[in-house]
């Protein structure tokens, strides 16, 4: 069994934040992946919204808290003790200001590099958690990361958004399985596509070489220019006749 947990703050004013990706790809995997209660209707229980179904032959529960990002780990804490969990059965979705905008990263254990929920889950649990960071790009300027991470993304983000909660919820089975480079290289096939190289058009009959059009003529009976001297001068001849 895995704790599938996205991060994000509840409520309207916080819905389409950068920080609320976490959210979004587990509502995107609810949706894909047929969990129940439906996206809105989870229940409540754990000071979270969870849903329950399988990816596999993995039974996974999903886990929205909602005590805030800054207590995520209250939240994720609970539902792992109620389920005799280990912190690797847990993973994590969330956002990462050091991932460039529309890449995905994975990894097991580390540093919360500044991520208030993810400090506050491995206060709770430990931080040996799988997760999945999504990447939101830093604005470049240090005072300008409250109002990037607590800000809705832009309407040029909006298919980069899209195409990495897509990618994350349908390649989400390999999570489950426990598989992290296969999921990682699957969420890459989809962000990145392989081109097939065009075959270059071979030239029309109309733009061949000058010297083959001469050769074509030539071969079909028109008069060269020396042939052309010869007539004329057998023509002056017989005039004088």
């Amino acid at each position: 069994m895995k704790l599938f947990v996205g991060l994000g703050n509840p409520g309207d004013k916080y819905e389409n934040h950068r920080h609320n990706i976490g959210f979004m790809a587990v509502d995107e995997i609810v949706r894909r992946h047929n969990f129940l209660p439906e996206i809105g209707n989870g229940k409540k229980r754990w000071q979270a919204l969870t849903h329950e179904g399988r990816l596999g032959r993995e039974k996974v529960v999903v886990l929205k808290p909602q005590t805030y990002m800054n207590e995520s780990g209250r939240s994720v804490g609970e539902a792992m003790r109620f389920f005799k969990l280990a912190p690797e059965d847990v993973v994590v979705f969330y956002d990462e200001l050091d991932v460039a905008f529309g890449k995905i990263k994975a990894k097991k254990g580390g540093g919360s590099a500044g991520h208030n929920g993810i400090k506050s889950i491995a206060a709770h649990i430990g931080p040996d958690f799988e997760r999945v960071r999504m990447g939101i790009g830093h604005p470049g300027d240090k005072s300008r990361v409250h109002g990037h991470v607590l800000g809705d993304f832009a309407k040029s983000e909006l298919d980069g958004r899209d195409a990495m909660i897509d990618a994350v919820a349908a390649e989400a089975s390999w999570l489950a399985d426990s598989d992290r480079p296969r999921f990682l290289a699957e969420v890459a096939r989809r962000l990145n596509p392989v081109r097939e190289a065009k075959t270059p058009k071979k030239a029309s009959g109309a733009a061949q070489k000058p010297g083959k059009a001469a050769q074509t003529n030539q071969e079909q009976g028109a008069p060269g220019p020396m042939a052309s001297a010869l007539k004329a001068l057998a023509d002056k001849l017989k005039g004088t006749e």
